[in-house]
């Protein structure tokens, strides 16, 4: 049978209608209101089971409206985008749980109701918003692109140039010339797919083209024509040093010659060269605090841009940005556990719309959206998330990724690749996303969807088990080497693999609505989460048992061979046969000019220096869209998971005070370690447009100036380039823009004897007469160890504030020994502990860097410095030190004092007033609430009073021998069970774990299977962290209430409780646990609309932060003796919002059953979002059964050890661990 449901949220959780209403009113559409439905038609299903799915599936009878029929009177919008392919994936897959044996499918999507309506074309307006900000599509191919091409290779050059601008293609036209003159040496006329691949291969964004051409006539201008010449004749005796003379010039020679020169002068001890390419790599030390051992460790890190997909459709491009990041380390074997985001807009708040184009504050907020609900699937902590505005970005937004992993040494296989091994590929399906992808980002963009091919949506649930997959030693010491499949898809991926293979391209696993795919377009694809991998022949078979084990399809899909062609076969048919040194050429010898021109307008630096310092001038500046707070953005990302994080990104008792970079523990499995990976990044648009050449330098030393803050030694930095510039054609200025900022790069680098050892370069930021600023970034990494990492945060009354400042040069380029002596003097100070703070001055400069340090702990302070306090620097430093210092180069500004207000040379401004200035931009785009200090309204009342019962000594009636055993099921979307295992066994205990596998119906029968037999052996049953099924359909852990709604598992949880066995559900885990009746009712159950649920946050976005929160009652082993206390913790989760009525609150409290709640400052249950972020009824964190043998909560104690959260006061182990072990010892 079939049917069709529509789902409507009840009014207090209708968020989704309210968030497009305002969108489409602040686009002069007017409307009345809005009504949501979402839709699935499902197929092939017996009544019976669709019954039983609704309310186990499909409705939540707290938060919907189940509809089997609606009657509509007014206009509307029905649609099925493939955004909605997961929802009705999952949707099968929970109903599948209830029932392997069932053949249902669903199809979801929804409808928009519009009322109140008047004009037509508002229709149509809206129509094409919603649908340009919702869908993508896929290329239409009606072509045989097997066909042989007849008589290619003698035909004329005009017949050429008909072809190339028939064929729409990315390639020159002498890249055309190229390939019809090899096609005559190999007597025969290519196919139409040999032409689109060579397209795509050979693509700006595949081969890094522009980054090759060579540069010839290269000549300098204007004031600083002799410095540029110094620099640039320098360069080329370098060149000559390491035996590059006799090749061409170009601007990758140009970004790679400081690292050869350095590592043939033994300076880059670290550096790794590996024959595969896709991320950086460096060795570091490990070491382990328990057994004083040093482990080395491959340590990867990669950054990634998805400009031109972001900007077409934000989400889906941001999300697959940071997908695709993650799988270059990865592709090294190594485990992703950190990453920072930048970006780049114009000014979201004013800009106008630009016909053809997408409102830039919805880029902005969706495209944070699409990245922050990728990298939080994944389980990827970041740490640090900053936006760039400028004007230059309307031409293009930017979106850039950078991440970090690791792995140890002895896990990696260097075998070389030899005839006769296996190509397999292992991840997700292919469809028809994205096909062209590669080529359509170095064309100028339109928002024409019907032939835009670029938007291929990712799968992080996918994602996170090849993360899984490849942490394990007995997998990736098969590989001998891998590569993932980004842009070009198959073609490029495999073809990079080796110089002598054959693809059977009928062989890689294809998505069911892609049945009809072309060979051309399996080849091409751009569908995401998929890697390739050489294995020896002999291993094949015990790879894919591997893989299956964890939930992943692997399938062999070719072979390495000895002829020095890459072959793409398709049933017996070559439909790609080329020598591989041909295709590896990039295209046809490329040759440009260069013109490099000297500045000729007014620094921001001395522009700066004329601004006057009042307390209005300074309230203003802190508002200012590059300076005010980001706060409501950054805390949309998951900066805790992992439980690597030893720097939150705002810190202090306040939180406010933001980081200088992210800082994140080596992800070990076994042990404890000190060892840090830091990360920052250098970038400042208004000097890079003034001075491209400046720009590159200065990037260099803001990126360092930030290693240094954070407490790291500069002197162990490498750097990583990220390059993003207009469309450069053949105007020779145009190519100085570039070559000059890389010639300022290579100055800085070569002056600090630090090198960049990778990099990306984007070169298509252009759209009509617009232009993206010149834009190099600069990514530093460097490692150092916990105890030496710092805040910048003011830490304690009476401390000397001290200010290194940086004084440029004549020609304004950074003083390189100064800046050398007064970082090195600052990290001793730290390791010494005598400097405990350090803020890096840009934009705002000294008063703005001062300010930003009191907002954590709100210590003020007084300042006399009676320069510049809002001229914008790069390089100095406002340094906090418990004594006073005797260094030449350290001014002393001022002290720390206990009151909140700063007071600039007599100049008095109130900390809560200057807060209220930074945080007031950006509310209208990421959603901030108003600050405020307090809020009145507190549920006190609610607080059960102590004297109602006492503290019990817990103990498990029904011991067993030996240690207690934990079961934690890894569901697929589950992201929080390595930081679990190791907050148990670090306790004494042995925990099993169980991949619910789910590919086939055999495997979901053989998960319950297990399942059932692990919670039979287990004391304690804990349900994790993540995002099961990725929180679908249409709301959280609805796969794991599926699970326990399941017969055959219910009556194994009802005999474990029997047992006095404990469960533990935090997060996704606490979810599961309330929607399935365990908590509160202590059994599996039906919920009805007086039930309580864990609903989305009242800002309808993931918060992730720490809060506060005070354990109400012990009534529970899990609590024993915790009772008014106050622990300060992560959390991060999108649906955290305790909802339930009044009266069903007062009778948990009455039962002992509300673990803890929210709390402020003052240890008072609070409402307040500063506190109670996603606005839980009651202040509610955490529940208990009534016997307090289960227990759920939202905040993650497992993602706390020593060492971590270092900028968080009062920061301590929840010890329910230990508790929960001790209850059967």
């Amino acid at each position: 049978m079939n049917f069709r449901i529509y789902i409507q949220k009840k009014s207090p959780f209708d968020i989704n209608s309210r968030k497009l209403y305002n969108e489409l009113k602040n686009m002069n559409i007017s409307l009345s209101n809005i009504v949501i439905y979402y839709i699935y038609d499902i197929f092939n299903i017996n009544e019976k089971l669709f019954l039983e799915s609704l309310s186990k599936v499909f409705v939540d009878p707290i938060t919907d409206i189940l509809h089997r029929k609606i009657h509509l009177t007014t206009s509307c919008i029905e649609y099925f985008p493939e955004r909605y392919e997961s929802r009705a994936y999952a949707a099968v897959q929970c109903i599948k749980v209830i029932d392997p044996k069932s053949l249902v499918s669903i199809k979801a999507g929804q409808l928009i109701k519009l009322i109140g309506m008047k004009k037509q074309d508002d229709f149509y307006k809206i129509k094409k918003f919603y649908t340009k900000s919702c869908l993508y599509t896929t290329g239409k191919n009606k072509k045989n692109d097997t066909k042989i091409i007849d008589n290619f290779i003698n035909l004329s050059v005009n017949e050429i140039i008909k072809i190339h601008r028939k064929w729409n293609f990315s390639m020159e036209i002498n890249d055309l010339f190229f390939i019809q003159k090899y096609f005559y040496k190999e007597k025969r006329n290519p196919t139409r797919a040999e032409l689109r691949i060579f397209d795509v291969y050979w693509s700006d964004h595949c081969r890094h083209t522009t980054f090759f051409t060579t540069l010839k006539d290269i000549s300098f201008d204007g004031s600083l024509k002799k410095t540029y010449q110094n620099i640039f004749n320098r360069y080329l005796k370098d060149r000559d040093s390491v035996g590059r003379s006799k090749s061409p010039i170009n601007l990758m020679d140009l970004s790679n010659i400081p690292s050869k020169i350095l590592y043939q002068k033994g300076k880059l001890r670290n550096y790794v060269s590996s024959y595969e390419h896709n991320a950086c790599m460096m060795t570091i030390n490990v070491d382990f605090t328990e057994n004083k051992k040093k482990e080395k460790w491959y340590l990867l890190f990669k950054n990634e841009t998805h400009n031109h997909p972001t900007e077409m459709n934000p989400f889906i491009g941001a999300s697959t940005c940071i997908g695709g990041a993650i799988r270059d380390p990865l592709s090294g074997r190594a485990f992703v556990y950190q990453g920072i985001r930048l970006s780049g807009a114009a000014d979201p708040i004013q800009s106008k719309i630009i016909n053809g184009k997408l409102p830039q504050h919805h880029i902005c907020f969706e495209s944070a959206r699409g990245y922050s609900s990728y990298g939080n699937q994944v389980g990827l902590a970041t740490t640090h998330v900053q936006e760039i505005y400028h004007e230059g970005y309307k031409a293009k937004r930017m979106e850039v990724g950078m991440v970090v992993g690791a792995v140890p040494i002895d896990f990696i296989k260097q075998d070389k690749p030899k005839k006769g091994d296996i190509i397999l590929l292992i991840g997700g399906l292919t469809g028809k996303e994205g096909i062209g992808g590669a080529t359509d980002s170095s064309k100028e963009q339109n928002l024409d969807f019907k032939n835009n091919n670029v938007q291929a949506k990712g799968d992080p649930i996918i994602e996170r088990k090849i993360q899984r997959f490849f942490r394990k030693k007995e997998v990736i010491s098969l590989i001998k080497k891998c590569n993932d499949f980004g842009a070009g898809g198959a073609s490029v991926a495999v073809g990079e693999l080796h110089d002598s293979l054959v693809l059977y391209l009928d062989k890689i696993p294809i998505k069911k609505n892609a049945k009809n795919i072309k060979a051309i377009e399996i080849a091409l694809s751009e569908s995401q989460e998929r890697m390739a991998v050489i294995l020896d022949p002999k291993n094949v078979k015990k790879f894919i048992h591997f893989s299956r084990e964890e939930n992943i399809i692997a399938v062999p899909i070719g072979e390495i061979t000895d002829n020095k062609r890459i072959i793409f076969d398709y049933k017996g048919k070559k439909i790609f046969n080329v020598k591989s040194s041909f295709l590896n050429t990039r295209g046809y010898h490329k040759e440009k000019s260069v013109l490099v021109n000297s500045p000729i307008s007014i620094s921001p630096f001395n522009k700066s220096k004329k601004i006057i310092f009042s307390k209005e001038t300074f309230l203003n500046t802190l508002s200012k869209l590059n300076i005010a707070s980001q706060k409501s953005l950054v805390e949309m990302f998951d900066s805790t998971v992992g439980g690597t994080t030893v720097l939150m990104p705002f810190g202090g008792k306040y939180q406010m005070t933001p980081s200088e970079g992210s800082a994140q523990k080596i992800p070990v499995l076994i042990g404890n370690t000190n060892t840090v990976s830091l990360v920052s990044w250098g970038f400042h648009p208004e000097v890079s447009t003034w001075s491209p050449f400046h720009g590159g330098a200065y990037a260099i030393v803001e990126c360092i100036s930030k290693i240094v803050s954070m407490g790291g030694n500069y002197r162990n930095t490498y750097f990583s380039f990220q390059e993003y510039y207009q469309k450069l054609g053949n105007n020779p200025e145009h190519w100085g823009i570039p070559f000059s900022a890389l010639l300022g790069a290579y100055h800085a680098q070569m002056s600090l004897e630090l090198a960049s050892i990778g990099g990306k370069d984007s070169m298509s930021g252009t759209y009509k007469n617009l232009h993206v600023p010149p834009t190099l970034i600069v990514f530093g990494v460097s490692t150092g160890f916990c105890f030496n990492i710092t805040s910048p945060e003011f830490k304690k009354v009476g401390n000397k504030i001290y200010l290194y400042y940086h004084n440029s040069l004549e020609n304004e380029m950074p003083d390189f020994d100064s800046i050398k002596k007064a970082y090195d003097h600052i990290f001793k100070g730290i390791c010494s502990g005598k400097i405990v703070s350090v803020k890096t001055v840009k934009d705002g400069g000294i008063s703005v860097a001062i300010a930003k340090m009191s907002f954590g702990n709100r210590l003020g302070a007084v300042i006399d410095y009676k320069n510049h306090l809002l001229e914008t620097n790069i390089g100095s430093l406002i340094i906090e030190s418990t004594s006073a210092i005797s260094y030449d180069n350290f001014i002393p500004i001022g002290e720390i004092i206990p009151y909140e207000y700063l007071n600039f040379n007599g100049i008095c401004i109130d900390i809560e007033e200057s807060i209220k200035n930074w945080l007031k931009t950006f509310p209208s785009i990421f959603s901030f609430h108003e600050y405020e200090k307090k809020e009145k309204s507190n549920v006190k009342k609610n607080v059960k009073k102590e004297e109602k019962y006492n503290s019990i000594s817990w103990k498990c009636k029904f011991k067993k021998k030996g240690k207690p055993r934990v079961f934690i099921p890894i569901f697929p979307g589950t992201n929080s069970e390595f930081e679990s295992i190791r907050a148990f066994e670090k306790e004494g205990s042995i925990v099993n774990t169980l991949v619910f596998k789910n590919l086939d119906n055999k495997n979901i029968i053989e998960s319950m299977f297990f399942f059932k037999k692990n919670i039979e052996s287990a004391q304690i049953f804990m349900l994790c962290g993540g995002f099961s099924a990725g929180d679908e359909p249409d709301g959280s852990a609805k796969f794991i209430v599926s699970i326990l709604h399941n017969p055959y598992i219910q009556d194994a949880i009802k005999y474990f409780l029997d047992q006095d066995g404990l469960i533990l559900g935090i997060c996704n885990g606490f979810q599961g646990l309330i929607k399935s009746g365990l908590l509160p009712d202590g059994k599996i159950c039906l919920r009805n609309h007086n039930s309580p649920t864990l609903t989305f946050n009242n800002t309808k976005k993931h918060i992730s932060q720490c809060v506060h929160i005070k354990v109400i009652s012990d009534h529970s082993p899990w609590l024993n003796g915790m009772k008014n206390k106050i622990y300060t913790l992560p959390i991060s989760h999108s649906e955290g919002r305790f909802y339930a009525s009044k009266k069903t609150i007062n009778i948990l409290l009455d039962k002992n059953q509300i673990a803890a709640q929210y709390v402020d400052l003052e240890g008072i249950p609070s409402l307040d979002r500063l506190y109670n972020p996603n606005g839980s009824i009651g202040a509610v964190e955490g529940v208990l059964s009534e016997d307090g043998k289960i227990y759920g909560r939202m905040t993650h104690p497992e993602r706390y050890e020593h060492g971590l959260l270092k900028n968080i006061p009062n920061v301590h182990e929840h010890s329910i661990f230990k508790n929960a072990i001790q209850y059967f010892l």
